[in-house]
């Protein structure tokens, strides 16, 4: 009996052993033979995406992170119930660094404490494993494995061919072929042209045991081709029900978007910023100019150096001929200034703010709206009303600090510029303001369709006790009163009452659902696909993170009308009034993160 209980005891612990032995093993299926092409192709893919790195180091994009944290919900499936907001300009050269842009420390509107600060915040958001990855978590997932992407770590098979977009492409299934933290699995689409990789999606092993089951999140990743044979990452998405090994269910949305690539790198050895004038065009008149004229120009060249700055920075689009703001935004304020008669000595334009945080403001006769604002906003009588509030600033003289006019008043870091340029009202400047919007709106050929418009700002009210983070802003004026009431409450209460059941109301529209930058040179287009119509509930959320599917398109260079040259048609940086010299950062001070060790 002792013989046979000491056997079935070493038996019972081998078997123990053997089972653990097993899954601590690497579940992948070997990869598939290639074909010799199909080998070529990934060879190829190994080097463009070794080359696609190095390109990246010598650039330093602007790269905003929204996350949404969700919840399961009876009606709309999956329902926000948290948010986080994080917009920084980052060098990759010889590591990951990152400044973020520090907001505003006025009262009420947060800021973030510093750039490893931010990172580190952002890692622990998204559950990263500070032993795994760099403070900079979820950045990292713009490359496949930027330290180990080759056929000695991973095994590669076949799929299928796809045309995405306008790009053909090979799909391969890709894995590590051994045990290690931070390994990429999933698909990669590789352009058959040129072997650049154009999306991946799939997720990244959690432990050195390698699991294919333990992830730390999904990612979709993409890239965009924005100059000759030049593939850099746009945009990456993150979607996960339930976190891995959470017991809360809570999941998470996530989304970063990368522009400026085009932006001036800036030098991390010093904190000194040199000035450039370019094309100085000379205004000297014989005529004598009088005090008013001379307060109105001094207030014009405050603005000018302040979206020019805003420009340089990438907070701000560039101004194109035909652009969505003098097609669209320009449009609103000349049908609201004519049905209300105003006459200004400066036209008032309207410009696009590139963030997605929910906010407008004015600077001296620049209007400012957000690219989040305006993606949300349900109709044009929708964007009528912000842009009737920022006019009646405009025209009751709430104008920037001219102090601005001064140059040297620019010259400071890209990461201080929400604490160095002050561009938001006093709350009495604000309720001056949504009176005299709703004047301008009763006047004009708007006056009897503001139902969407008001129904909007009622659920804008009802998203921010969530959703602070998105509804807080960075360069402006919130939508809301300190209150959480709209400015427009008024408008709000003129409109049907909000139904969050009723499908076909729609109130406010999701992210990214009209606009998007184009990440070389930060000009703002409107999307080619037609708006859907929601279905049910849950496609009719407004405020959430969707997916950034796109359709790439090999790059070709900008076609030239007849007798024109490219300087033609390149953007315009500079605002309404006279140009201003162009401001260029040429230093940018770091902080070194810890190199990725995956």
């Amino acid at each position: 009996m002792t013989f046979h209980k000491a056997a079935l005891s070493i038996l019972a612990v081998s078997l123990a052993t053997a089972m653990l032995y097993a899954r601590q093993q690497p579940r992948y299926q070997p990869g598939s033979s290639l074909t010799p092409d199909q080998a070529a192709l990934v060879r190829q893919a190994i080097a463009c995406e070794k080359a696609t790195i190095q390109q990246i180091r010598q650039r330093a994009p602007v790269v905003e992170t929204y996350i949404q944290d969700t919840r399961l919900d009876a009606d709309l499936h999956l329902a926000p119930i948290n948010d986080y907001y994080m917009l920084s300009r980052v060098d990759f050269n010889k590591a990951f660094f990152s400044n973020a842009y520090e907001r505003r420390a006025a009262e009420g509107h947060g800021f973030f404490n510093g750039s490893n600060d931010a990172m580190a915040r952002l890692s622990r958001v998204l559950g990263l494993s500070p032993a795994s990855y760099s403070s900079t978590g979820f950045m990292d997932m713009m490359f496949v494995d930027p330290t180990g992407f080759d056929e000695q770590h991973y095994a590669f098979s076949f799929v299928r061919s796809e045309l995405l977009g306008k790009v053909h492409t090979s799909v391969f299934d890709v894995h590590p072929r051994n045990p290690g933290a931070g390994r990429f699995y999933g698909n990669i689409w590789v352009e058959e042209e040129g072997g650049n990789i154009v999306r991946f999606n799939g997720g990244y092993t959690h432990d050195q045991s390698g699991h294919a089951y333990a992830y730390f999140f999904h990612v979709d990743s993409w890239r965009s081709n924005l100059q000759a044979n030049l593939w850099l990452p746009t945009a990456v998405y993150v979607d996960q029900t339930h976190r891995t090994g959470d017991k809360d269910p809570v999941g998470v949305k996530a989304q970063t978007y990368f522009w400026g690539y085009s932006l001036k790198l800036p030098t991390r050895n010093s904190e000194n910023i040199s000035m450039k004038v370019d094309d100085a065009v000379d205004q000297s008149d014989t005529q004598d100019v009088s005090p008013l004229q001379a307060s109105r120009i001094w207030v014009g060249q405050a603005e000018d150096n302040v979206i020019e700055r805003l420009v340089q920075a990438g907070l701000v689009a560039p101004l194109t001929p035909g652009g969505y703001e003098t097609r669209v935004l320009d449009q609103i304020v000349l049908n609201l200034s004519a049905a209300n008669n105003l006459t200004l000595p400066q036209p008032v334009r309207a410009r696009v703010m590139l963030t997605d945080t929910v906010e407008a403001t004015t600077v001296g006769n620049t209007i400012l709206i957000s690219r989040g604002l305006l993606n949300s906003l349900p109709s044009e009588q929708a964007i009528a009303s912000v842009i009737a509030m920022e006019l009646a600033h405009v025209a009751m003289g709430h104008h920037i600090d001219t102090s601005y006019a001064f140059n040297d008043r620019m010259l400071f870091p890209d990461e201080a510029i929400f604490q160095r340029i002050t561009m938001y009202h006093s709350e009495a400047d604000n309720a001056a303001a949504a009176k005299q919007a709703m004047a301008y709106l009763q006047n004009s050929t708007y006056k009897n369709q503001l139902d969407a418009a008001g129904t909007f700002y009622a659920q804008l009210a009802n998203r921010a006790r969530v959703l602070k983070a998105i509804t807080t802003p960075v360069l402006g004026d919130s939508m809301l009163r300190p209150d959480g009431t709209p400015w427009l409450a008024e408008l709000a209460s003129q409109s049907p009452k909000l139904s969050p059941g009723e499908a076909r109301q729609v109130a406010g529209l999701p992210f990214g659902n009209s606009l998007k930058i184009d990440p070389w040179d930060d000009t703002v287009e409107t999307l080619s696909d037609k708006r859907q119509a929601p279905v049910n509930t849950h496609e009719r959320q407004a405020n959430e993170e969707r997916p950034s599917l796109s359709r790439p398109q090999p790059y070709s260079p900008p076609k030239l009308p007849a007798g024109e040259s490219l300087d033609a048609i390149a953007p315009v940086s500079a605002s309404s009034h006279a140009a201003a010299p162009a401001i260029l950062v040429t230093d940018f001070a770091g902080t070194a993160s810890e190199p990725n060790d995956r």
